[in-house]
């Protein structure tokens, strides 16, 4: 077999391990409800210039009470949902974080018309049901967990959309660009750098996935300051155990331009707050009021309370 060949097989053989894992299994499981549902819905997209409050799919006939049984007992069985929210007929799925926050401040910067996207890390895939507006040529989703697998499989089984999910990370992309000749005109990565123990290493992948002259968006945690140095939490961040680096803005500058980026661009700057995160009834964990410390403002850690940037680079 060729290179390409051998690469697509090790991805396929990847993926389908993925799904026969036992927590993979579980939620098919659950997800195996939703066959007796003979309901189709309308995924609302409103016009690109009007800001988000949500995903809305709206049944073409009224449900019957057992029908929203089945929604409501299925989505619960695939808590916890931290992206979101959705609004599923009656069902409201009041997740962890109020994303279309977040999409409101891109939304502005998108130019998606007919163009390969790419949204790494995806979660149960919220952004990409936003971004279906902007009528891209094709959406793309990497998530290698199995809980925002089975969410957006519940999602997309509804929705029917052409969006293409994958359970691979971003060690995958590189591999996935040259099996399948597929490399894509925007990324997103949102919330997820940090969480990268070789940042530079992560950015370079995602130079590789880009087209020349593609747009990466990024979402990145930062500290304050004019130096080129990095927070690295001893053990955890927020209370979160897989922080590794929160740069600066001049250090994560310096990331980017070691990776092939230019056009270093701020969309924005502002604290996480716990309007936009915040414990609701489906995700049964702590959130971020309890990672913070209240007199103080800390994290609990006494680290800086977390300020998000948000870019916009240009593979050069």
């Amino acid at each position: 077999m060729s290179v390409k060949q051998d690469l697509a097989y090790a991805l396929e053989q990847k993926c389908q391990h993925f799904f026969t894992r036992k927590d993979s299994c579980n939620f098919a499981k659950a997800l195996a409800n939703l066959t007796s549902l003979d309901v189709s819905f309308n995924l609302e997209l409103p016009p690109t210039d009007i800001p988000s409050h949500g995903v809305t799919l709206t049944p073409d006939t009224p449900l019957t009470p057992k029908e929203r049984e089945i929604l409501t007992q299925t989505a619960l069985a695939l808590k916890p949902w931290r992206k979101g929210p959705f609004r599923i007929d009656t069902l409201f799925i009041d997740t962890e974080w109020q994303s279309f926050m977040k999409f409101n401040l891109l939304a502005p910067y998108l130019n998606l018309t007919d163009k390969e996207v790419l949204d790494m890390g995806c979660n149960n895939g919220y952004y990409l049901f936003e971004m279906l507006r902007f009528k891209p040529k094709a959406l793309y989703g990497f998530d290698p967990s199995a809980v925002y697998a089975a969410q957006f499989n519940f999602l997309n089984h509804l929705a029917k959309t052409d969006i293409h999910f994958y359970p691979l990370g971003i060690e995958d992309l590189r591999d996935f660009s040259i099996a399948y000749e597929q490399k894509f005109d925007c990324i997103m990565c949102l919330g997820v750098l940090y969480h990268r123990s070789d940042p530079i290493a992560t950015l370079k992948n995602l130079s590789f996935g880009l087209k020349r002259g593609g747009e990466l968006f990024l979402d990145c945690l930062l500290i304050e300051s004019d130096k080129e140095l990095c927070l690295c939490p001893k053990k955890s961040y927020a209370k979160m155990s897989n922080v590794y680096f929160i740069p600066s803005l001049e250090a994560l500058k310096g990331w980017c331009e070691r990776a092939g980026f230019g056009g270093f661009e701020i969309l924005g700057m502002q604290q996480t707050t716990t309007q936009e995160q915040r414990k609701t009834p489906w995700i049964d964990t702590l959130s971020l009021e309890d990672f913070l410390d209240s007199q103080s403002g800390l994290t609990i850690e006494g680290y800086p309370p977390p300020l998000r940037g948000y870019f916009r680079l240009i593979k050069t």
